[in-house]
């Protein structure tokens, strides 16, 4: 997942601001406790994650996939005053960490946890979006890009992660690795969408970063 080499993400990370010491415990935690930890965001994509918010200065933001909680907290530190975070996590066992970490944040009452299907409870929720944060399930990003398009306001920033899938954009595709195709549908789908305007950022696993025109 990760193209630069070590020495330069070293640099970066060290030229970078540092995570705070809630962020630091929860990714020690999340590395000693937790299955495929590597799915945490991580320091400079977490910071990343936290800049972007902090020029949008969203009021209403939506992740779709929390895992245990690292990139919600730093997507909640751009949050506008009395603004606030909803995030969906399908595993419940993910749970507690996730309401942990929360009540520790000082903001859990900006802090919107919902377990279970992604695309049943993105459809059930009636707002508009100024920024969503997709990393969830690869299968499903081009549908849960298709339900909320409509729901984030014009000029509102959509971001996706793993867009680089471990280089395996670039690798023929193997008939049985639905991941893969459906990263390579997905960024094509969103290169052909001329409702928004799209880079994709080779940090770490590869950002799609979208803006709705």
């Amino acid at each position: 997942m990760h193209f630069l080499p070590k020495e330069i993400e070293r640099y970066s990370e060290h030229h970078t601001q540092d995570e705070t010491s809630l962020l630091k415990e929860l990714n020690r935690k999340t590395y000693a406790q937790v299955l495929n930890p590597r799915m945490l965001s991580g320091h400079l994509q977490g910071r990343l994650l936290s800049m972007f918010c902090r020029m949008v200065r969203p009021k209403h933001i939506l992740e779709i996939g929390t895992f245990t909680g690292y990139a919600a907290l730093c997507l909640a530190e751009g949050l506008a005053p009395g603004g606030e975070l909803h995030t969906i996590e399908k595993n419940p066992e993910l749970k507690h960490i996730i309401d942990d970490f929360f009540l520790r944040s000082g903001i859990a009452q900006q802090l919107h946890l919902h377990i279970g299907d992604a695309a049943q409870i993105i459809s059930n929720l009636n707002k508009t979006f100024d920024l969503v944060f997709i990393d969830a399930d690869k299968e499903n990003y081009a549908l849960y890009y298709d339900l909320v398009i409509d729901k984030v306001r014009q000029g509102g920033i959509i971001i996706a992660d793993n867009v680089l899938w471990s280089g395996k954009v670039l690798e023929p595709l193997q008939e049985k690795d639905f991941d893969t195709k459906a990263i390579v549908a997905f960024n094509k789908k969103i290169q052909e969408d001329n409702r928004v305007f799209n880079l994709l950022l080779p940090v770490r696993d590869g950002l799609m970063v979208m803006q709705k025109l």
